[in-house]
């Protein structure tokens, strides 16, 4: 009896385990349906973008119906992207912008991180609490008193103008703060008996162990710098420091025309793909980064 019975328990176990493989196989394959459509829905807008930027004009005005491929693509509209209009000067003042407002933001939340982190001051928690707070409150309601102090100072059509409002953020110094916050006490005390500077400590010793929240912290910021569109909209009416968010809408007003869309989707795509090929690249840092920034040890 007992030799049935265990055969019986290890029939009933073989068959739950078949089951649950069953199961989780029918699980796997619909999620991988569900994140292929959802893949195709998301990415499909660029594929337009892409296919479009390949066509002729004279092959995108002839169609009444739109394909969804082409047998004659062509190069052309990537070339009148650089010769037609000043895109290449838009990049470049991008690549300046981005770099600059980037850098000195860096230095500004990494020394007010540390001062929150690490520093004893009377009122610290206080403080933070307020300077906090300030993510309450939109852009949009600075906004205007930015321009009226950028204006003020004769910074309108300057890089200094474009940058200054931009060179600190209060996300990111919490989520640098609460990186810190996860070092250990007991390597600042063993430094400061050594005799090591708050300075020098910050250099040699926090800045490596975050280094993956520094790396996630400046991608998302020179994201952020590529794409910011209102302030330099506001700010700069001189072709000569328009950045590629403003400078497309130029193009499509006084460059291309409006109806030449082909032109106007390859200037997109050279736009964007810098973009794309960053966060490629270091996607893997920038999960890491955000990750490590939400847990406390």
């Amino acid at each position: 009896m007992k030799v049935e019975k265990k055969m019986d328990t290890s029939l009933n176990y073989k068959k739950l385990e078949a089951s649950e493989r069953i199961r989780a196989r029918i699980l796997g394959v619909v999620k991988g349906i569900f994140l292929a459509l959802w893949a195709l829905i998301v990415l499909f807008p660029f594929y337009w973008m892409v296919l479009t930027s390949v066509k002729s004009y004279g092959e995108y005005s002839s169609e009444s119906v739109p394909k969804f491929f082409t047998l004659t693509p062509t190069v052309e509209n990537y070339a009148s992207a650089f010769t037609e209009v000043p895109l290449a000067r838009y990049l470049a003042n991008t690549v300046i912008f981005a770099v600059l407002t980037t850098a000195i933001m860096l230095i500004v939340i990494t020394l007010s991180a540390f001062a929150f982190a690490r520093l004893e001051f009377r009122g610290r928690n206080l403080v933070f609490v307020l300077f906090l707070s300030l993510m309450m409150i939109p852009n949009e309601l600075v906004i205007i008193t930015n321009f009226v102090t950028i204006t003020n100072l004769d910074l309108r059509n300057t890089f200094a103008g474009l940058i200054l409002p931009s060179v600190t953020s209060v996300f990111y110094i919490y989520l640098l703060k609460e990186n810190f916050e996860q070092i250990p006490d007991s390597l600042y005390y063993a430094a400061k008996v050594d005799g090591t500077s708050d300075f020098k400590y910050l250099w040699k010793v926090m800045l490596p162990i975050s280094k993956p929240t520094m790396t996630t912290i400046t991608i998302l910021k020179v994201i952020e710098c590529w794409n910011s569109y209102v302030w330099p909209r506001l700010i700069t009416d001189d072709q000569n420091y328009y950045l590629v968010s403003n400078g497309i809408q130029e193009i499509r007003e006084n460059g291309f025309g409006r109806e030449n869309i082909p032109a106007m989707m390859a200037a997109v795509v050279v736009i964007s793909v810098p973009l794309i090929v960053l966060f490629l690249i270091f996607r893997k840092q920038i999960m890491a980064g955000v990750s490590r920034g939400g847990l406390k040890q």
